[in-house]
């Protein structure tokens, strides 16, 4: 790849530092899809010594591109993505992986084929770091800006994704305990 075409990549990728989530952070500031997927690059990075039998580098590739395909549609909630809106967004991604340079594309490609495919343990944890990341930032972000059935949905949302690690169940349920604990100091103000 070329100099002009690594910059391109990398202004396409600045337009996830522009497109806000659903999520707010701590001061009720509307975080965005690259702050999201900091974190979550930033805890697979972490995670290094819990999963040494783990490519972690490869995990933590997975979480830097799993939400670039929001640069070409925005950022929309799980609960409300349909599938239309994954086929539009899935569609976008394709047509500019294939436009990369033919190794980088490759490379790209064959970890997007990975993360969809959910069959391999890396792939798995990418998947989990994702929804938990979520989780652990509504917790920080004010309730003033949980939508109503977030308070459910913080309570049960992901389980099964972790569920084939103990370490990530424990992680889930630390983070349940931290959203029980959230809601019950609202309740009695």
């Amino acid at each position: 790849m070329n100099a002009r075409e690594y910059l391109e990549i990398l202004h396409v990728a600045e337009r996830l530092k522009d497109t806000p989530r659903h999520c707010t952070t701590t001061k009720g500031r509307t975080e965005s899809v690259a702050e999201h997927s900091w974190r979550m690059s930033l805890m697979a990075s972490l995670l290094r010594h819990e999963f040494p039998d783990l490519d972690m580098d490869k995990v933590v590739n997975m979480c830097l591109i799993h939400d670039l395909g929001e640069c070409f549609t925005g950022d929309i909630p799980t609960f409300v993505k349909t599938d239309a809106d994954r086929a539009t967004e899935d569609a976008l991604l394709d047509q500019w992986v294939k436009s990369l340079p033919d190794e980088l594309s490759a490379d790209i490609a064959a970890l997007y084929d990975e993360m969809n495919a959910q069959e391999t343990a890396e792939a798995k944890v990418y998947k989990a770091l994702d929804k938990l990341e979520a989780l652990i930032q509504h917790n920080e972000s004010p309730l003033s800006t949980w939508s109503e059935n977030e308070y459910e949905l913080n309570k049960t949302y992901a389980f099964d994704t972790v569920s084939f690690s103990d370490w990530l169940t424990e992680l889930r349920k630390a983070i349940l305990e931290d959203t029980v604990a959230k809601i019950e100091k609202e309740q009695l103000k």
